[in-house]
């Protein structure tokens, strides 16, 4: 059976601090004893879990959890405590982390806490540890996350370690991957607080003595931050609108391979899952049959239900930003189809803008769940830069690490060495030219069109760690297909591709799936990102943004848009999105495409343009990051127009930011004449290629009512019409024209 894929963090060890003594028997009240290991690191639990082996200590309600504690060797000297602490979370059907991983932070002077969280194996997961527990386990069950249970669980014990002594109860960091993330992401965004069972939020304080508690970083890698977002996506998140809640939208379509496989994982662990009914803020079967069901979902109450449930208590995105988060380094997959890498973007955008001040950086590349190659060499570098953000931020050592977004591109095939890195201070500047492609043409997507066989290939569950797969790219019937021209040069995406376009779907419950691809040279396509998009019923003008990636289009490929009804292959676990029931027939048209790219405006004759004004859905607002930049537009010189001389012309210049300018001026005015009737006509017009960041000279030519104008005059105040290939829209200025006179030889 298919098993979800989580990334695999390299381990490693530094090997710094002497052995001693081990001068702390026990931690948490003598419930875990220590033993010192060879190198003088104390160590405290079983190591690894099995279903004999195991040691757990009752959390805050009693449910008895599966805890290892790692501290570094005692000190030569000093008190023996007060060390900054890492709290690890593990994958989804996953266990705490044994200790042969914790000597990647206790070599570097950290103590290390890793639980299995409550519902999974030896935390009330299995049978046998159900049975050790008794009563205790009643409530032991999984609940995805929850920020009052599992959430609370990592900080209980962690007070626990504060109140002992053991650990600096303001130098805490969180870390870890998936399931683990989500983890990192809610410590992070909850900072110095915690979160009762009544949703309320109080100062998160130890547990006996009071102290006061915190994150001081966090290192959430492939994180969700909205959950439903992540398992059936509505297609209402945009990378550049400083706030993305769900209900913009409406309920999304369900992605049933990476649903499904999740739901089975964790069952198979094992894990323990509440009687359906038992429990209606974890009652993961019975939300899992609701989405099999299918359609309509709009108005069913057990839908409405859960889609609060999850966002208020499973969702970091949802916890009160009242309080700013923690500094956090977000790292995310552009392949991974689970938790694609908007779920970091919608935290981001929003703590750039509402909370400017608060340290908060991105890397993103080719690792994660399913498509993910996760090559060796990426996660290495992630690990180096998770370290430098915990050591500065949480045990205050080593310089100020990188500030902003760094991304590795994906390659093909998947043993190649990934491309970059790039960086960039935001998000926003990342990527500083754009491809734009537009289509007039209405195209009609037909219910039951699409090929299994494709969707199976380039499904993230069948495809394992394969991003690389091909497909025919001949054009489907019944799909909408739209092909941008072969590139001359290697042309980079670097972000999320938007479509504008006005779409009409009658049916309530249709759907569009959205593809962008590579096609080769010889008729092959590869897959670069791609989205899910549940329209509004009837006709209106929508903007949708399929996932970020960073992709290379190689000279000679083109790029290929595709929307389609289905999303499917033949089997559940080889189908990405659940067809809709009740699919109907939706029809797009004036279709927009823009494609963020790292070459500059100018690059191939002006085939990459500056980007365009971001179309706003009604009742958003552009992130602060988009909103702050300044428009790069060329523009005229404040000086005449001259005309008749070797150096007459416009004087343009050029904006810095762009490789090429393709400038194209126009002079109007009015001609003096009773035919004219003071009407505004062309009089002289120029054209001209100008290199990034220098001023010159457009040279004109002027019209046969240019030259009537200035027959009997040498100036005539007219106005110039800058327009470029680069830019949108157009300059406008009033200027005066002279004509010049000419010198003789």
């Amino acid at each position: 059976m298919r098993r979800i894929v989580v990334l695999a963090v390299v381990l490693g060890a530094l090997g710094l601090a002497p052995s001693a003594d081990a001068a702390i028997p026990s931690v948490f009240g003598g419930a875990l004893a220590c033993s010192e290991d060879t190198d003088g690191v104390r160590e405290c639990g079983t190591g690894t879990s099995n279903t004999t082996t195991r040691s757990t200590v009752p959390t805050w309600d009693g449910v008895p959890i599966d805890i290892n504690v790692a501290l570094p060797p005692e000190p030569d000297s000093g008190p023996d405590g007060d060390f900054p602490l890492i709290i690890w979370g593990h994958g989804y059907g996953g266990f705490k982390f044994n200790f042969n991983a914790m000597r990647r932070f206790t070599d570097r002077g950290y103590a290390v806490f890793s639980m299995t969280t409550r519902g999974f194996r030896e935390s009330c997961g299995s049978a046998e540890s159900r049975t050790a527990g008794g009563a205790a386990c009643d409530d032991g069950y999984v609940r995805l996350m929850d920020t009052r249970f599992e959430v609370r669980d990592a900080q209980e014990f962690a007070g626990r370690l504060a109140d002992e002594e053991l650990i600096d109860p303001q130098r805490i960091g969180a870390l870890g991957g998936s399931y683990g993330g989500g983890l990192a992401m809610a410590l992070g965004a909850l900072n110095d607080r915690k979160m009762m069972p009544d949703g309320s939020l109080q100062a998160w304080t130890s547990p006996a003595d009071g102290d006061a508690m915190r994150i001081a970083g966090a290192a959430p890698n492939i994180p969700w931050t909205d959950l439903v977002n992540s398992l059936a996506p509505n297609g209402a998140t945009l990378d550049y609108i400083a706030d993305a809640p769900y209900t913009r939208g409406r309920f999304g379509v369900m992605k049933n391979s990476l649903t499904t496989g999740l739901y089975l994982s964790g069952q198979l662990a094992p894990g323990y899952y509440v009687t359906p009914g038992g429990d209606p803020d974890a009652d993961l079967t019975t939300w899992f049959g609701r989405l099999n069901a299918g359609e309509p979902y709009d108005g069913d109450p057990l839908v409405a239900d859960a889609v609060g449930e999850l966002t208020a208590h499973h969702s970091s995105y949802y916890i009160a930003d009242s309080t700013p988060p923690t500094p956090m380094l977000i790292s995310s997959g552009f392949t991974d189809d689970l938790f694609p890498a908007d779920e970091a973007l919608r935290f981001y955008n929003r703590t750039r803008t509402e909370h400017p001040g608060t340290p908060i950086s991105l890397f993103f590349g080719d690792f994660g769940h399913p498509r993910a190659a996760n090559k060796a060499a990426d996660a290495t570098r992630l690990r180096d830069r998770e370290n430098a953000w915990l050591d500065f931020y949480v045990e205050g050592s080593g310089g100020a690490p990188f500030q902003g977004v760094e991304a590795m591109t994906q390659t093909c095939p998947g043993t190649a060495p990934s491309g970059g890195p790039v960086s960039s201070g935001s998000w926003a500047t990342l990527a500083p030219g754009e491809i734009r492609y537009s289509s007039a043409d209405a195209k009609t997507l037909s219910p039951g069109s699409g090929s299994l066989a494709i969707g199976e290939a380039f499904d993230p569950v069948d495809s394992g760690g394969n991003p690389c797969r091909t497909a025919p790219g001949a054009d489907q019937q019944g799909v909408a297909t739209y092909r941008l021209p072969q590139v001359d040069s290697p042309i980079t995406l670097m972000g999320a591709a938007t479509v504008i376009a006005s779409i009409n779907s009658p049916a309530a419950n249709s759907q569009v799936a959205a593809r962008l691809l590579d096609v080769a040279p010889n008729g092959t396509e590869t897959l670069v990102n791609r989205a899910l998009l549940r329209p509004p019923v009837g006709s209106s003008k929508q903007v949708f943004q399929l996932h970020p990636n960073g992709w290379e289009f190689a000279a000679g490929h083109a790029p290929k848009l595709e929307l389609l009804p289905r999303d499917s292959g033949t089997s559940a676990l080889s189908t990405y999105a659940r067809p809709s029931d009740g699919q109907g027939a939706v029809t797009v048209a004036d279709l927009q495409l823009r494609l963020p790219v790292l070459q500059k405006p100018g690059y191939e004759g002006g085939y990459v343009k500056a980007p365009a004004p971001k179309v706003l859905p009604a009742g958003t607002r552009l992130a602060k990051d988009f909103a702050d930049l300044k428009p790069q537009n060329a523009r005229l010189l404040k000086r005449p127009v001259t005309v008749g001389g070797r150096r007459s012309g416009a004087r343009i210049d050029s904006p810095d930011d762009w490789r090429a300018c393709h400038a194209n001026v126009r002079v109007f005015g009015k001609v003096a004449g009773a035919s004219a009737k003071g009407k505004r006509r062309l009089l002289a017009n120029g054209k001209a290629k100008l290199a990034g960041g220098k001023r010159g000279v457009v040279k004109l030519k002027l019209t046969k009512n240019g030259r009537k104008a200035l027959r009997s005059k040498r100036r005539a105040k007219v106005q110039v019409v800058l327009k470029t290939r680069e830019q949108v829209g157009k300059v406008t200025a009033k200027r005066v024209l002279k004509k010049k006179a000419m010198k003789r030889r």
